[in-house]
């Protein structure tokens, strides 16, 4: 079968632990997968690193990359920039590394477009009332962002069915496994192996001949 990575986006609404998920896999996999970093044109927080965190990159910097066609997608909120840049996952995916990019739905059906065998993964908790729970769980936000979240994740749902899974985010444990197991299945299907089936089907084909 081939080595290469398998480009790997999840989505979901704020506050549904796609962030924990993401780690937990990482943590338990650290050889199978790598976080996409994205560049950005905001400052860095104390603690952060460039290159780990983030690419933290001049609004200079960026309008180029926008311009010669070296982001993914990318996107302004705020007045900064954030994009994912193309030689970065290009290069952990011939690596063989299956590369994980965590974005939102606009950002993801733009990368699928871009990069048409990606797989696009959903975390969703098991319910609205679960969702609004978890988030006034948190406690770092007021009511009124809160409901503001509640309100896009109402749009967000509209996007749930272009995606190729939806990963229901219950129990951290199992989850973590099931999107591990989901990934793994994902390099069997037959449209990844296309090399690996034109050999097989030479060498039938020549030993047929040989008969």
């Amino acid at each position: 079968m081939n080595g290469k990575g398998i480009l790997t986006v999840v989505s979901g609404f704020s506050g549904s632990g796609k962030g924990t998920l993401m780690k937990e896999l990482l943590a338990r996999y650290p050889d199978a997968y790598a976080l996409s970093v994205s560049a950005t044109t905001r400052q860095p927080r104390p603690g952060e690193e460039d290159g780990r965190e983030y690419f933290f990159v001049s609004k200079d910097e960026f309008e180029k990359m926008i311009a010669k066609g070296e982001l993914i997608e990318y996107a302004k909120y705020v007045e900064n920039y954030y994009g994912t840049p193309k030689k970065y996952v290009e290069e952990k995916l011939s690596e063989g590394k299956d590369v994980i990019l965590e974005i939102e739905i606009q950002g993801a059906l733009k990368v699928k477009e871009a990069f048409p065998d990606t797989l696009l993964l959903f975390v969703t908790p098991p319910s609205a009332a679960e969702l609004e729970k978890r988030l006034v769980g948190r406690g770092t936000e007021t009511m009124d962002v809160i409901r503001s979240r509640m309100n896009r994740a109402c749009e967000e749902a509209e996007g749930m069915d272009r995606y190729d899974y939806l990963i229901v985010n219950d129990e951290l444990d199992r989850c973590v496994e099931e999107m591990h197991d989901i990934i793994r299945g994902e390099h069997k299907r037959s449209f990844r192996n296309e090399e690996f089936m034109k050999n097989i089907k030479e060498d039938l084909e020549r030993m047929k001949g040989e008969e």
